[in-house]
């Protein structure tokens, strides 16, 4: 299926067999003393709390007597721990333990059972403690309330020596977030304690709001407040130590009640019914490393036959809100619509309805985003059970307690290139496939496959323009920040074509405030996404017209004698000797055909200034980049271009089994040659428009005469008469000289003449053919509108005696 599917933990298989042992052998144990049997625990119950950011997991299941049993799975080592045991008959509502498993928090509340009397502290619905594991020690009471708790350690990048204070965060019911600072001590060796567990300092970091998301990986704290009934979304950024920032607030046109309470990847929430969600809001947000912002929002469903939904992409200053049609009128929408963050995309489904893969590294156009409805197998295959994304690729299926790594399927989503008919999804997977990253010369190969096979197939963009551009910006994209905004994505600037199923609504929106002055990583380049949206118009685009200007106005110089100065032209020439060297150096074994081999000053001009253009032009609007690098990256670009059109020429010859050399145009050409000469042209007007490096026009010398005329004779008959009348050249005149010869004696039928023509501007010794003149003459003269001669007012006398005697010439071997 389109998304793949990691399994990186099962509770069913790394955790389920490993109770069962320990249960096995604490009964063996137990008859062997003669004690009494024990009953088989509540394995059923067995369900994920949470996952903390070093990718440790900790579960919880209750034992045949209620009691709550904590254990941890180390992601590292593969093995299980036991971490505590509450014995009371309580429901869990959170639990996070500190990275060195010093420290457990857990929130907890009655269990929902008829005639149990409260196990909790008088008047008080939910206890929140913190346990010392290292070993089971004290248990401190850190709230004991009416309101629902849930509990998070922070996990700072430091070294891995042992911290001498945790933070822990306390997300309570009532709208507020406190964050705790708890000093721990070691005694007796190796035991470790809380210092001053009698007073833990502690400092409130939000309160007010109505939506929360923890982003684990990053150590981020994203909530939304209502502010005069306005959402806002607001950042905190946790450090090493217990500072924390404010990095950002942001307003959302959102719907979001203030009653209201809703908490994403703060581990399990049993409280809320799953059978409920598509009742609810869905709102979360999504970051990558390229400096992205999205939050993706999807309200309340108010229909069974269409379904609305936002992604606000402020790190490009707008949102698209899309209303997709629910694939099948008679299936219900029983599951809420899922958001999962794949990288350079965001994934939206709804199981058996529709798949929507938004690029949100170029979202303008939405060719570039695939769209997917109706009885599609994609559509079928996708996950049925309710996915929370985590943080970055790791995603969690709470109700089967299996986590996931999601990923593109690149080998999928490549077959699905070869079989979809619809231009749309062609440009979106082309662009998809190539984004994988995942062994490029390869699949650069199985798209130059499908290329050559569906050549013609393509009405709303060049299939070759559209990889050469595609290809060669994945290549260098991922070397440094802001490429995206600098080196061109496509060959697209607009779309216009409905894309079947779904509707969409793009606006602009208000950009995030950013509440600091200096930023690092992430922050830094999220800060130049959107000082770019405010002052960088129009775009930063690169394109080659500058290349173009600069290389007529070369080459008109060296035609009327001007020469620049010789270091300039040297310069130029020395660029392009370094990219046709990096252009050999990619290949191993020696081409099949001739490209950029040849000694041409005139292509070695484009070549060189195409390098000098561009790294003056990254040079200006890349900061913080050394030269040397952006030389280099230049040089691998430009080479990178060439290369793939020598592939595609390369692939189509070995295709058809032509050996070097092999288009011999002195004789008839085979079925191979027709294809191969085909792909040459199609290659030649994509690559003419982006004015990329080819071998420039033939000159009119004898041997380059013979060349073109045998190209036009071997051209469909129509398509040669075209190219005729564009090539400005005797042999061509020739050509259309006969065919309007031959037009005009088609239907000729003799009659007596009335009169004749005044012959004296024409005459000539040789009497057949001024009889034969007189003759055409009449004929157009007779019927002008029937036998116009395309392109030309009359038919040029003289021109047609030339051509006459030449030809008669020809024939008799004169």
């Amino acid at each position: 299926m389109a998304l793949r599917l990691v399994s990186d933990f099962d509770l069913g298989k790394d955790v389920l067999p490993w109770l069962r042992a320990q249960r096995a052998a604490l009964v063996a144990a137990r008859a062997g003393g003669g004690g009494p049997g024990v009953l088989e625990n509540n394995y059923e119950s067995l369900r994920v709390l949470n996952v903390e950011r070093n990718g440790n997991i900790i579960y919880t299941y209750k034992d045949d007597k209620g009691n709550v049993f904590f254990g941890l799975y180390d992601y590292q080592t593969k093995q299980n721990e036991h971490l505590y045991t509450f014995e009371k008959d309580l429901q869990v509502v959170s639990c996070s333990v500190n990275r060195e498993r010093t420290l457990l928090a857990t929130s907890l509340v009655q269990a929902a059972k008829e005639g149990r009397r409260n196990e909790l502290q008088p008047g008080s619905r939910c206890l929140t403690l913190l346990v010392e594991i290292h070993p089971i020690n004290n248990v401190k009471v850190l709230k004991a309330v009416d309101s629902y708790i849930w509990v998070q350690f922070l996990y700072p990048h430091v070294e891995s020596h042992p911290l001498p204070e945790n933070h822990l965060l306390l997300i309570s019911e009532e709208k507020y977030i406190e964050q705790l600072h708890i000093q721990v001590t070691r005694e007796d060796g190796n035991r470790v304690v809380i210092k001053n567990s009698g007073h833990l300092p502690r400092e409130r970091v939000a309160e007010d709001f109505v939506w929360a998301q923890w982003d684990m990986s990053e150590q981020r704290l994203y909530y939304i407040d209502l502010k005069k009934s306005r959402s806002v979304l607001k950042c905190i950024q946790f450090y090493a130590d217990e500072h924390f920032s404010l990095m950002f607030e942001a307003p959302l046109d959102v719907s979001l009640s203030d009653s209201g309470f809703k908490l994403v990847n703060f581990g399990y929430d049993d409280l809320q019914d799953q059978e409920k969600l598509s009742k609810h809001p869905t709102l979360c947000v999504f970051t990558n490393h390229t400096g992205s912002l999205c939050v993706c929002y999807c309200p309340n469903f108010d229909s069974w036959e269409q379904i609305t939904y936002s992604v606000l992409y402020f790190h490009k200053g707008h949102s698209k809100t899309f209303t997709a049609t629910l694939g099948r009128v008679d299936s219900r929408v029983t599951k809420g619509i899922t958001f999962l963050s794949l990288d350079y995309y965001v994934a939206v489904y709804l199981p058996g309805h529709f798949f929507h893969l938004l690029n949100i590294q170029h979202p303008d156009l939405i060719c570039h985003s695939l769209f997917l409805t109706g009885n599609s197998e994609v559509i079928d295959m996708l996950p049925h059970s309710p996915l929370q994304s985590l943080s970055g690729p790791l995603v969690l299926d709470w109700c089967s307690g299996k986590l996931y790594r999601a990923l593109l399927n690149q080998s999928y989503l490549l077959e699905f290139l070869w079989n979809t008919r619809l231009d749309c999804e062609k440009l979106a997977l082309l662009h998809c496939v190539l984004s994988c990253g995942r062994d490029p010369r390869r699949l650069e190969a199985k798209i130059i496959q499908w290329i050559s096979e569906n050549i013609s197939a393509c009405h709303s963009f060049d299939l070759i323009q559209e990889f050469i551009i595609a290809s060669s910006y994945w290549s260098i994209y991922p070397e440094t920040s802001n490429m995206d905004k600098l080196l061109p994505y496509s060959s697209l600037l607009t779309w216009d074509t409905e894309i079947p199923g779904i509707t969409l609504v793009t606006e602009e929106i208000p950009l995030p405030l950013m509440k600091m002055h200096s930023f690092k990583g992430y922050w830094e380049k999220l800060n130049s996404n959107l000082e770019y949206v405010k002052y960088s118009k129009p775009h930063l685009h690169y394109n080659n017209s500058v290349v173009r200007r600069e290389w007529h106005s070369l080459i008109s110089e060296e035609k009327k004698g001007k020469r620049r100065s010789t270091v300039y032209v040297r310069n130029i020439l020395d660029n392009a000797i370094k990219v046709i060297s990096n252009l050999e150096a990619r290949n191993l074994e020696p081409r099949l055909t001739p490209l950029f081999q040849e000694e041409d000053n005139h292509q070695r001009l484009l070549m060189g200034l195409m390098v000098s253009e561009l790294k003056d032009h990254l040079l200006r609007h890349l900061q913080g980049v050394e030269k040397k690098k952006i030389e280099q990256m230049v040089l691998d670009y430009v080479s990178k271009l060439l290369d793939l059109i020598c592939q595609i020429l390369e692939a189509s010859w070995r295709k058809h089994n032509l050996h070097p050399w092999v288009l011999h145009l002195n004789r008839r050409a085979s079925a191979a040659e027709f294809a191969v000469f085909h792909i040459m042209t199609r290659i030649l007007e994509a690559t003419n428009s982006l004015f990329l490096p080819l071998p420039p026009d033939l000159d009119n010398t004898e041997k380059n005469e013979k060349v073109k005329f045998s190209i036009i004779v071997r051209l469909p008959p129509l398509t040669g008469q075209k190219i005729c009348r564009l090539w400005d050249h005797p042999v061509s005149s020739n050509i259309i000289s006969r065919n309007h010869v031959k037009r005009l004696l088609q239907n000729y039928n003799k009659q007596p003449r009335s009169s004749m023509m005044d012959k004296s501007s024409f005459s000539v010794e040789f009497l057949p053919l001024n009889y034969f003149i007189e003759i055409l003459t009449d004929i157009e003269s007779s019927s002008p509108a029937l036998y116009a001669f395309e392109g030309h007012d009359n038919v040029d006398a003289k021109f047609v005696e030339e051509a006459a005697l030449k030809h008669t010439t020809m024939l008799l071997g004169l």
